[in-house]
């Protein structure tokens, strides 16, 4: 599929770097889960920050070395380690919280695991080059290490697009909760005909999926904490 002018790509990408992706959950845990972080607030927010330094892994492997569209970034999370992990692996609630997420099929059963897919659509409105139509993710786990990392790669295919994704995620207790490291490459000719836009937008739709874990992961802990010492 030849190259769509940037005013395509940037209505047609938009709702795509937020659900390039699969997650998974080893059968079993790797360590300790975190420990319950108090007085969590759903009201805080998110505050990103741009890593381009040495690029993330999970398990020996990382994004795609050479590929021209890539974002990394990352935020602090106040909620315990398993409240983040349980959101960002319970893929198939992703809907409840994820707001481009229209639906989630599992293509397997059981916990999240190293081969794991599943089948997710969102939507993509009209512009000059494409008609509005659904976004179909079909994605795979690749690598997984319980509440520490996760990589998972799938493409994105739509009427005129297609994109082909590698995001990798690395979740780290620091003091006051959970850093959330994430860095995703994009691959295909719509996104390599203008990689500055596609780029930003990447960035754009990587910064909307921490806030949204954040916001709903900090919800969830202050509901727990206030249970818990009702």
């Amino acid at each position: 599929m030849s190259g769509i002018r940037s005013t395509g790509i940037r209505a047609a990408l938009l709702p795509v770097p937020l659900v390039l992706g699969l997650l998974g959950a080893a059968a079993a845990p790797a360590g300790a889960v975190g420990s319950r972080t108090s007085h969590a607030s759903h009201t805080s927010h998110a505050s990103h920050t741009s890593q381009p330094g040495k690029s993330l892994t999970c398990r020996g492997k990382g994004v795609d070395p050479d590929a021209l569209v890539r974002h990394r970034t990352e935020t602090v999370i106040n909620a315990p380690l398993r409240t983040v992990w349980k959101l960002q692996t319970d893929v198939e609630r992703w809907p409840s919280w994820q707001t481009p997420v229209e639906s989630v099929e599992r293509l397997d059963h059981g916990p999240l695991r190293k081969g794991s897919a599943f089948r997710w659509t969102t939507p993509i409105p009209p512009n000059p080059s494409t008609p509005a139509t659904s976004l179909e993710i079909t994605s795979t786990v690749q690598q997984i290490k319980h509440n520490s990392c996760i990589r998972w790669t799938g493409p994105a295919i739509g009427e005129g697009l297609r994109i082909d994704g590698v995001h990798v995620w690395n979740f780290t207790e620091v003091k006051g909760g959970v850093r959330v490291s994430t860095e995703e490459t994009h691959t295909g000719a719509q996104v390599e005909a203008d990689v500055p836009t596609a780029t930003k937008i990447l960035r754009e739709g990587l910064e909307a999926w921490l806030r949204e874990l954040k916001s709903a992961a900090e919800a969830r802990a202050h509901k727990q904490f206030l249970q818990e010492h009702a």
